[in-house]
């Protein structure tokens, strides 16, 4: 009950940030901006209050249900967001972000509820699975970062090919710094993703359960994975132009957001969020 009452009153506190970001973004005002930012750093306390209750209620670091993995990943998409409002001329990524971080809230709290999961076939690589859990939600972020910015690098170039300038445009970093960003939020997000699928292969062979190994979240996460490698082969290799590597950047988001919803298809993450 206490748990609802907190989660639900983050979720108000994110919505009037939203507000207060949009407000902004529409017409500058840094009043706007200041609130904003005050009433996002609220609610990520409230986010880290409900994470502190499900310690308490299952005694352990909360990520081996899908509703503990949502909350983890929503509240470091909070506080990543929270870190880019530094960032020069990085106002609507971080608006970006925390629509994200707020759906992703919202959406928890709407679908799912919290539950307990002991594990207990998988009591032997119980580290492991935290571990790779706690990487996944690391990776989520980190390609979400990269996945906003490869976007807004495409629509500045859309607005840029067609000579379309406005005041949004003028606040947009310039497309070799967007490009960078998600280049580097990649760069990040990539070898944290192949770091926790590696991790998960050595939980599955612990156990000797092989026949995981052609399970449907692995295989996808495996897709989704080739898919970034490409980006940067494109990149380094062939020397593609930023519009085409941004566009497999979100190709490659949209892979990572799909494979959530294969959980259900999945006996090695069907007790899991990841």
């Amino acid at each position: 009950m206490f748990l609802n009452l907190i989660y639900d009153a983050g979720i108000c506190i994110y919505a009037l940030s939203l507000l207060f970001y949009i407000s902004d973004c529409v017409k500058r005002n840094r009043a706007a901006k200041r609130i904003g930012t005050g009433l996002l750093v609220v609610a990520a306390l409230f986010q880290c209050g409900a994470i502190g209750i499900r310690v308490g209620e299952t005694g352990t670091f909360p990520v081996f249900t899908s509703f503990d993995f949502l909350l983890l990943s929503s509240f470091s998409v909070t506080v990543t967001s929270i870190a880019i409002i530094f960032t020069r001329r990085a106002e609507f990524a971080s608006l970006l972000m925390n629509i994200i971080g707020f759906c992703v809230m919202l959406l928890n709290g709407l679908l799912l509820t919290a539950g307990y999961n002991p594990l207990e076939s998988w009591q032997t690589v119980h580290g492991l699975l935290m571990l790779h859990i706690a990487l996944a939600s690391v990776s989520f972020t980190a390609l979400t970062v990269g996945a906003v910015f490869a976007g807004m690098y495409m629509f500045l170039h859309r607005k840029l090919k067609h000579k379309k300038w406005n005041d949004i445009i003028r606040r947009l970093p310039s497309l070799e710094i967007l490009d960078k960003y998600s280049y580097f939020a990649l760069l990040t997000g990539t070898p944290v993703l192949i770091l926790s699928l590696v991790i998960a292969v050595l939980s599955i062979a612990t156990e000797g359960r092989w026949t995981l190994l052609a399970d449907l979240k692995v295989l996808s996460t495996a897709v989704a994975l080739g898919i970034y490698i490409y980006y940067f082969v494109r990149r380094h290799l062939h020397r593609r132009s930023g519009l085409e590597t941004a566009v497999w950047a979100l190709i490659g988001f949209g892979f990572i957001v799909l494979n959530f919803f294969l959980n259900a298809w999945s006996e090695f993450h069907r007790w899991s969020g990841v």
